[in-house]
């Protein structure tokens, strides 16, 4: 049976960003595992931190992180039972959930942001320049949905 081969460029540049992420993933999620927190707990910390005092929903949150509705209240309880969430009907509907960083929540994510930005730096924004970056985010804009919606 005959495959189609990736171009020996391809396959440089795919194997490259497979290996790149898993290195920066595994690396950025030990510097978090000092502080108790998973890269999918601090990414959901995260979201809420620049959501502000008022929260986001449940259903957007699941949809920005790219996880089933089950997966995500799943991570929510387990963030909850910490202490770091807390969960309120929506003033907007009053049907569906907000989800809101608690006191202990947002002392958690400033600790969390330091340290992840620290990792990111170290590990990926000080090895490249402006010009490298600009590139990069261009890339990545080039490699967004057409629609603007993000899928699983």
């Amino acid at each position: 049976m005959a495959t189609d081969r990736l171009r020996d460029l391809e396959d440089e540049a795919w194997r490259g960003f497979l290996l790149t992420h898993d290195r920066l993933w595994r690396s950025m999620e030990e510097g978090l595992a000092a502080l108790n927190v998973s890269m999918a707990e601090y990414s959901v910390l995260a979201l809420l931190g620049d959501a502000g005092p008022k929260g986001m929903r449940m259903s957007d949150l699941a949809e920005r992180r790219l996880m089933s509705t089950g997966g995500f209240t799943r991570l929510a309880d387990r963030l909850e039972r910490r202490g770091l969430i807390e969960r309120r009907r929506s003033d907007a509907d009053g049907r569906s959930l907000d989800a809101i960083l608690t006191k202990d929540g947002r002392a958690l994510l400033r600790k969390a942001w330091r340290r992840h930005h620290r990792d990111l730096r170290e590990l990926f924004f000080d090895r490249l320049g402006d010009d490298d970056l600009r590139r990069l985010a261009d890339i990545w804009n080039r490699l967004a949905p057409e629609d603007g919606v993000s899928r699983p």
